[in-house]
């Protein structure tokens, strides 16, 4: 496999300069994470997009373990896709206050925007706008200054705290900008402060950028519905989907590429392009697809699994094992210790069981959800079985659930234990699984959720 030669260098491209986030969904599990940090890696390397990496949510103790393996940090966590003040602050130079007002004035003057008086810890004291040069002067006249006897170059020697409005509401740097909206509209000026978290001086910022900021451009790996992405999705632009999932896709205002193919994991996905363009990743990189790859169709022994699949665990493979950043000697010892490292309740919280690797699904007439945990023995549940189900119907409640399902499955073994509950958990009567005297059902052959369990829910709820 070669290595890809990058063309001759020329001026970026403003697309090119502005970042566009490559993130996966809610709950992000090894291959989401990984797709992320994967795909960015290749259309930076590639296309010289300024792609960054990113997650919607915290990382779970198996992706952390592969993170801390190949030696690589987790991608910047992005909440939700509003725009933050951060996104339109100008970070023009503070002038103190005792500086004579022409040092303010010339900067106003060279940026067309306010000039931020602060004071030597930080403190923003005011504007030095021309409204507010305007007020300074009327205030002169009003007190019977003669105007004719004074120069613009002595007007332009006085203290800028003289001469700025003082009167300027301040935003924190990580406000939404939508939620500084109202109070940018009932003010009559143009120009703001935007601080740190101490209320120190960061920038100012515009109404009208206020009122129309700039939008994140996002691209979806692992995921293309709704629900299980990064909140506040519609005040994004979304360009991309690269995903192995059902569709339930939201609308876009533009075409997009769009890639929806029916193999066990989105790193497989990212690794065929990888070969397509000829771009050999660094073996940091390539152990994190292999991993994502690896955890997701559960060491190539879930029923989602293809041939292409295979092919390219043996490509990541081959770029990434007996490497330092991955020291095994074959992909089933990685994948075994990729399992490893997710699967066990002992030590986990309930809440982490149950919102790890949770997905919410929303149908015609029903509102759902299924969790599931890897665990090393189906013994394990029995111990924490009441405190589970608790949560559960916590969970449901919580999040206005028709359902929510539990899959617990053995990793070393295979097979699956479900635990349900929820106001239309009857509809599930009806599912080809034992049920135990405990009240969950056996399901011996479950292990893939999305292509074993998930279909089966849906035609009962249909």
């Amino acid at each position: 496999m070669g290595v890809y030669s990058p063309q001759p260098e020329r001026a970026p491209s403003e697309a090119a300069i502005s970042p566009i986030y490559v993130i996966g969904h809610l709950n992000p599990d090894t291959d989401a994470i990984a797709a992320a940090v994967g795909y960015a890696w290749l259309l930076r390397e590639r296309d010289g997009t300024n792609a960054i990496p990113a997650r919607a949510g915290a990382v779970n103790p198996q992706t952390a373990w592969v993170l801390r393996t190949v030696g690589l940090e987790a991608p910047r966590l992005i909440a939700d896709a509003s725009p933050r003040m951060e996104r339109i602050t100008r970070t023009l130079p503070p002038i103190l206050p005792d500086r004579p007002l022409r040092e303010a004035w010339a900067m106003a003057a060279a940026g067309r925007s306010a000039a931020p008086v602060v004071s030597a810890d930080g403190e923003p004291l005011g504007l030095v706008t021309g409204d507010s040069v305007f007020r300074f002067l009327s205030k002169q006249m009003e007190e019977r200054v003669d105007l004719d006897s004074v120069s613009v170059a002595r007007i332009l020697a006085v203290a800028c705290q003289s001469a700025m409005d003082a009167d300027v509401s301040c935003f924190p740097l990580t406000m939404r900008v939508r939620d500084a909206r109202a109070r940018v509209l009932r003010d009559e000026r143009d120009d703001f402060f935007v601080t740190r978290e101490d209320g120190s001086y960061f920038g100012i910022c515009r109404t009208p950028d206020v009122l129309n900021p700039p939008r994140l451009r996002l691209i979806l790996v692992d995921h293309n519905e709704a629900a299980q992405a990064l909140g506040a999705l519609d005040e994004a632009d979304l360009v991309e989907v690269l995903d192995h999932h059902r569709l339930g896709n939201p609308a876009t205002n533009i075409p997009i590429p769009f890639t929806a193919d029916p193999v066990g994991s989105t790193s497989t996905l990212v690794s065929e392009r990888m070969a397509t363009a000829r771009c050999r990743p660094p073996a940091a990189i390539a152990g994190l697809l292999l991993a994502g790859l690896l955890s997701d169709t559960l060491v190539l022994r879930s029923p989602t699994t293809t041939d292409r699949d295979r092919q390219a665990a043996e490509r990541l493979g081959g770029w990434a094992l007996n490497s330092v950043e991955v020291p095994f000697d074959s992909g089933t010892a990685f994948g075994e210790a990729v399992l490893a490292a997710g699967a066990g309740l002992a030590v986990r919280t309930v809440d982490s069981i149950l919102n790890t690797d949770l997905k919410i699904y929303e149908g015609e007439h029903f509102k759902f959800g299924i969790a599931q945990v890897e665990v090393a023995n189906l013994n394990e549940l029995a111990v924490r079985l009441t405190e589970i189900t608790a949560g559960l119907e916590g969970l449901v409640e919580a999040r206005g659930l028709d359902l929510a399902v539990l899959m617990v499955t053995d990793v070393v073994r295979g097979g699956s234990r479900l635990v349900l509950t929820g106001p239309q958990v009857g509809r599930l009567d009806d599912l080809p699984y034992k049920r135990l005297p405990d009240g969950t059902l056996d399901a011996p052959d479950l292990v893939s959720r999305k292509k074993q369990l998930l279909p089966g829910i849906l035609g009962l709820l249909s």
